[in-house]
């Protein structure tokens, strides 16, 4: 009986779920252009993006563009006194920016590099220095043992250290020793660089070292290896970087809501790193969907209710101070998401495309389907929990896309460490729309035959679809809501019934085991509440009384999988 409870609660939820979102899938997936996301992706890609940098502000003033030939006019005192608006937003920086220009090593008596920049971009972390214009030659001393006792009886004075460890860790001690430069090697197990050997993953060094240093491929760090085993290594390293006094930009463009201007929905995807994937991806994405916004309005196709709002910028960095900067602005923010490498083929990268979810049990209690990311873990307590309908809903918005163009959909519990989190942090609804674990993640490999312009179109159709639905959303479309909010949580109920009566089976504790079941359930009822806010101008009680008979139905059943489990 159960069984057959369990398929029609979500045959009925899905089914009413579709038809409240099928006019705006209608609208986007017709609207949404594909090939424009991948040539705003093309470009973005071909820079080496720091805050400040040419790529980085190329990058925004491509956005611009795109922006303006939309129909967006740029603010000149309110984002309100247009539809359609946007602004760069210009701020001077604490630190100089940086951008690598070339970069090669070789070994002496050898013809061909051992690497070079122009095949590996990734080599030269952020901030390191250029050698002189002629380069430098030296000795290299191959370090097995990074200790430092054991580093401190080397003469390094004027050689180049070398070690399988990042450089960075090696630098303080090389420079108070005397040495020229660093080498080094830092490649996570799940980037397989046994298998993509010419991948480096890009890192950072102190600014302002008088001493560089570069990054090696695992091709490049066991040749190298294997020539210092066989005797004195000498190489010719040539460094050209660029270090100067810049601003940093972001660009904010908005469509006003006609009766809620001040509440919003936030997109954000960060323009700086160096990948085609993460993050031009999100970039392009993102300028696509801003762009087709502005083109249904003009067709008047959609009346926004709320605001929507679309951020390009620094990493967690912009996004936080577009929240915490203006406390009123901050107010009004209902919903915000990340777009963080939307566009893998994923036959390629290995990686699947995700939901992050806002902090629920499942980030604690992490069992059945539930899986990390290779990212890891986050540090989630109970007090962290952030119950509310956003995870559920995006979810189902997704699953109905997948379901359309044979997409593949999946979540994660949250992980954090992306433009989701300072949303969280200032206790507005985040998720973050990505894919892993990619084998090119922070690689020189991550390029533009790694991006799949259908990916980007199906995230991109997915996203703006969820937020057409929100900011203009009505009393139906919250009582649907209501209707599916508490399906999936008694879906997940049984879920969690079923894995904790078998771990009780297994000996573990009943009156955990019962724990992890109350937490659910109060998850989900805390989440059906937050649906309340969700119509733009209620008129009814309808759906006060729809989220208590949810609540009802969440808790009856709750107390017979408790009363069951012994």
């Amino acid at each position: 009986m159960k069984t057959k409870i369990f398929i029609a609660l979500t045959l009925i939820g899905f089914s009413s779920f579709a038809q409240n979102t099928s006019t705006n899938f209608n609208l986007t997936r017709k609207g949404f252009n594909e090939k424009n996301a991948f040539e705003t992706t093309s470009f973005v890609e071909k820079y080496f993006r720091v805050p400040g940098n040419t790529g980085f502000n190329a990058s925004i003033k491509y956005v611009e563009d795109i922006l303006k030939k939309a129909g967006y006019v740029e603010q000149k005192q309110s984002e309100m006194e247009a539809p359609l608006s946007y602004r760069i937003e210009k701020r001077a920086m604490k630190n100089k920016t940086w951008e690598p220009v070339d970069a090669n090593i070789n070994i002496i008596g050898e013809t061909e590099p051992l690497i070079t920049f122009r095949t590996n971009r990734n080599m030269i972390p952020i901030n390191c220095i250029s050698t002189p214009m002629e380069g430098v030659t030296a000795d290299v001393v191959y370090i097995s043992d990074t200790k430092p006792s054991e580093i401190e009886k080397l003469d390094l004075r004027g050689k180049i250290v070398f070690s399988e460890s990042h450089p960075s860790r090696l630098l303080a001690i090389a420079a108070k020793a005397g040495a020229v430069g660093v080498l080094g090697y830092a490649m996570p197990a799940y980037t397989k660089p046994e298998i993509h050997q010419t991948s480096i993953q890009f890192g950072s060094m102190k600014a302002n070292s008088e001493v560089w240093t570069l990054l090696l491929s695992y091709k490049a760090k066991e040749k190298l290896k294997a020539s210092c085993l066989k005797g004195l290594t000498k190489l010719k390293v040539n460094i050209e970087t660029k270090i100067y006094q810049s601003e940093e930009l972001t660009i904010i463009a908005n469509l006003k809501g006609s009766e809620m201007p001040a509440e919003r929905f936030v997109f954000s995807a960060h323009v700086q790193e160096p990948g085609a994937n993460d993050n031009a991806s999100g970039v392009g994405t993102l300028a696509e969907m801003a762009r087709l916004t502005a083109e249904l309005y003009k067709a008047k196709k959609i009346t926004p209710k709320r605001t929507l709002t679309f951020l390009w910028g620094d990493e967690i960095t912009s996004t936080r101070r577009y929240i915490v900067e203006d406390t009123t602005r901050a107010k009004g923010i209902l919903w915000g998401m990340s777009l963080d490498m939307v566009g893998e083929d994923t036959k390629k990268t290995g990686g699947s495309f995700l939901i992050e979810k806002m902090p629920d049990p499942s980030a604690i209690w992490t069992r059945g389907t539930d899986k990390h990311t290779e990212w890891g873990a986050g540090d989630v307590k109970e007090k962290d929990l952030f119950p509310h309908y956003f995870n559920d809903f995006i979810f189902n918005i997704c699953k109905e896309q997948g379901k359309f163009a044979n997409w593949t959909v999946n979540y994660n519990p949250f992980e954090g460490g992306s433009d989701h989190t300072p949303f969280l942090q200032n206790k507005i609804p985040g998720l973050l729309m990505w894919h892993f674990t990619d084998v090119f993640y922070h690689t020189d490999n991550d390029r533009i035959d790694k991006v799949s312009s259908t990916e980007m179109k199906n995230v991109g159709i997915s996203a703006l679809t969820a937020a057409l639905t929100l900011i203009s959303a009505d009393e139906s479309t919250a009582s649907e809501t209501v209707n599916q909010i508490k399906n999936d949580g008694l879906i997940r109920l049984k879920t969690e019934f079923d894995l904790s009566k078998k771990a009780i089976t297994e000996g573990k504790s009943a009156v955990d085991e019962k724990h992890i079941i109350e937490t659910w359930s109060k998850w989900y009822v805390d989440a059906l509440a937050t649906v309340s806010r969700m119509p733009v101008k209620p008129e009814t009680t309808r759906v006060g009384s729809a989220i208590k008979v949810a609540t009802l139905e969440i808790e009856k059943q709750t107390s017979i999988y408790l009363n069951e489990l012994k």
